[in-house]
């Protein structure tokens, strides 16, 4: 048997929905009795039994697999796995990082996972590898079902983000080397089996986001430093970057069926464009500036009441303002687009998979969402004194 030959037939190995619905059992998770008839894609509506909803996809209407779960600290400890390549942890985590931990660790962060994430997004429309077969996979989430599946941009998340960290504040922060490097696998790890444990992936998805990942990150961290720089500090920097990003949603690649990759990978371009152009105003407005390199590295202040009330304070401020802004561009953008292009406006959910809809829904909402995590909270923050 030739080495190709071999290849072929451990791929086909690592792909088999079978692999993914015996590592579930193993994990304690087996398929529930469902009565009525499943949704149109195979998978039942219905919740795990005795247990929290599961999370729906709400452009389709469709939710998890009825499910008998045997192990609920495993399903518990991987649902907060997943929950880490969500939306709801990136809208925390980043701004967590340009408020109270340190700006500039927190942009590059941005950088990168919006690198990492879009070119997982395309390559999954190139590749189209459809999502592991149920049955025999109990899928747990549905959410992101309507997409490919190879290569994992869960994975790739989890893997770049961890990664990042390390390689950025390393040298920067005082702290032991043995920390950053036991939080990589960890992080990693819980992640990647969280997609194989919900029945999103095959094994062979996760691998290939790993290395996919690793990839990107030799061929493009070494240009970081100079992105960043060039975002703050070149006088058009802004118009550059609003129209790359707005280019690279339109033109990057095309679908053959709707899914929610198109609107997600807008929404990660909306946003790094928003806090890349944030981060143009509060450079030239003197806000977050970086400490100067002869500090370095940087010791951990000591952790007093006032300290800690203020990050908190910030947290809860600046996370309100952000979604506000949210749910007001939210507001404006869909009937705007709707009204514009001539769409029926009157079901939502249909109208937002519209392309002429989601694009500019999604690129303008995250992109005010971005601009506001850099520039308008700090702003806001210095204004009421709890910078």
């Amino acid at each position: 048997m030739s080495l190709r030959q071999r290849l072929a037939q451990l791929a086909g190995r690592l792909q088999e929905p079978q692999k993914v619905a015996r590592f579930q059992r193993l994990c304690g998770v087996e398929a529930g009795k469902a009565a009525g008839r499943g949704a149109p894609n195979g998978v039942r509506n219905g919740l795990a039994p005795r247990g929290p909803a599961l999370r729906r996809n709400s452009l389709t209407g469709e939710e998890g697999e009825l499910a008998a779960v045997r192990n609920w600290p495993l399903y518990y400890l991987f649902s907060l796995g997943t929950e880490l390549g969500n939306e709801l942890f990136y809208i925390i985590f980043f701004p967590c990082w340009i408020w109270n931990l340190d700006a500039l660790v927190g942009r590059r962060l941005v950088i990168i996972w919006v690198l990492v994430m879009y070119l997982g997004q395309c390559t999954k429309d190139v590749v189209r590898r459809p999502r592991p077969a149920s049955p025999p996979v109990v899928k747990l989430e549905v959410f992101y079902n309507s997409e490919y599946s190879m290569p994992s941009t869960h994975a790739m998340s989890g893997t770049a983000i961890p990664i990042a960290m390390v390689l950025l504040t390393y040298g920067r922060w005082q702290y032991p080397l043995v920390c950053g490097l036991l939080l990589i696998p960890c992080w990693c790890s819980l992640v990647c089996l969280s997609r194989v444990y919900m029945g999103m992936h095959s094994i062979l998805d996760i691998i290939a986001g790993f290395l996919y990942t690793i990839l990107i990150l030799a061929v493009f961290y070494p240009f970081v430093d100079l992105i960043d720089n060039f975002n703050q500090t070149y006088k058009y920097s802004p118009l550059i970057i609003v129209g790359l990003h707005l280019a690279l949603g339109i033109f990057s690649f095309t679908l053959d069926t709707w899914s929610t990759s198109r609107g997600d990978t807008a929404e990660i371009l909306g946003s790094g464009a928003g806090i890349a152009c944030g981060s143009h105003v509060t450079h030239s407005m003197g806000l977050l500036l970086d400490p100067p390199l002869d500090t370095l590295p940087l010791a951990r202040p000591p952790i007093t009441v006032t300290l800690f009330g203020k990050a908190i304070m910030r947290i809860l401020i600046g996370m309100v303002f952000v979604l506000i802004v949210r749910d007001i561009m939210k507001r404006i953008t869909i009937p705007l687009a709707c009204k514009v292009f001539n769409i029926p406006c009157d079901d939502i959910r249909k109208a937002r998979q519209h392309m002429e809809v989601e694009l500019p829904y999604r690129y303008v909402t995250y992109g005010m969402v971005g601009f506001s995590i850099s520039c308008l909270v700090p702003y806001l923050f210095v204004f009421i004194g709890i910078s």
